[in-house]
């Protein structure tokens, strides 16, 4: 068991013919079942539908591979890219947080973005951000007109080690609201675990997306990256990998990304 659970790290699983490949949700499910395939996770920059650089990932939740493309992205000679533009399975907190410190360029929806936008979310009496906010006594206001007034601080960490701070407020009085039932399964008073940081670089991303140049920039992603994998996949009938190990699988898509530009 020490041997298995070194080996994995901290991934949730290996496989016995590849230990550096990791099961994953592949898109071709012929069993139709949510099948688990051994595999890696490939992430590339690329411009003008050339590939500028990529890195191999063990993880395949494309959320925490961001980072650490950027920070291999950082030691080549590639350079840095005066923006980054991708699609919504990259929005978290910790990437939002790192991208400014580094300060790079990012055009990068949350996932809750497009829902956001929708008439049916803005109509929902349970969403904290349908509901008006007291900047000066810092509290709430919820569609009953109850103050929801600020508890305390709570810090929470997840699996990955990654600390985020929330701000907990909770309404004064629910007792006999009309709208409880749409508001909260909640017994007692509704509470909100209101995570500042997040919501403030959610903000930022919003504002960048929706200025002129973003919308412009951010079109352009669909035209680029993804006809790449299609070529890739289509085109080239590249669909797995022949090798096995990281570093071999690493030299293998780096011969396929030179075939491609050339």
């Amino acid at each position: 068991y020490e041997k298995q659970l070194a080996t994995c790290g901290e991934r949730n699983s290996y496989a016995k013919t590849d230990p550096d490949a990791t099961f994953m949700r592949m898109k071709e499910d012929h069993m139709k079942n949510g099948q688990l395939k051994a595999g890696y996770n490939v992430q590339m920059g690329t411009e003008n539908q050339m590939i500028l650089f990529y890195t191999l990932h063990q993880n395949p939740t494309d959320t925490r591979t961001l980072i650490s493309h950027l920070k291999q992205l950082a030691d080549s000679p590639v350079g840095h890219p005066e923006s980054i533009i991708a699609d919504a399975g990259y929005g978290s907190e910790e990437n939002y947080v790192h991208l400014l410190e580094e300060q790079y360029q990012a055009l990068i929806p949350y996932n809750q973005l497009r829902k956001e936008e929708q008439r049916k979310f803005k109509k929902e009496l349970s969403k904290v951000q349908n509901w008006d906010y007291d900047e000066k006594n810092d509290r709430f206001i919820c569609p009953n007109k109850q103050r929801v007034l600020f508890r305390k601080y709570m810090t929470r960490t997840d699996h990955y080690g990654y600390k985020r701070d929330f701000k907990i407020y909770e309404c004064e009085d629910c007792s006999g609201c009309p709208f409880k039932a749409k508001c909260t399964k909640a017994k007692g008073n509704r509470q909100v675990h209101y995570n500042p940081v997040y919501e403030e670089v959610k903000a930022k991303a919003r504002q960048a997306l929706y200025s002129e140049e973003g919308r412009a920039k951010y079109r352009q992603r669909k035209l680029e990256v993804e006809p790449v994998f299609g070529n890739l996949k289509q085109n080239m009938d590249f669909r797995r990998f022949h090798l096995r190990g990281l570093d071999k699988v690493s030299i293998e898509f780096g011969l396929l990304a030179l075939a491609h530009n050339l």
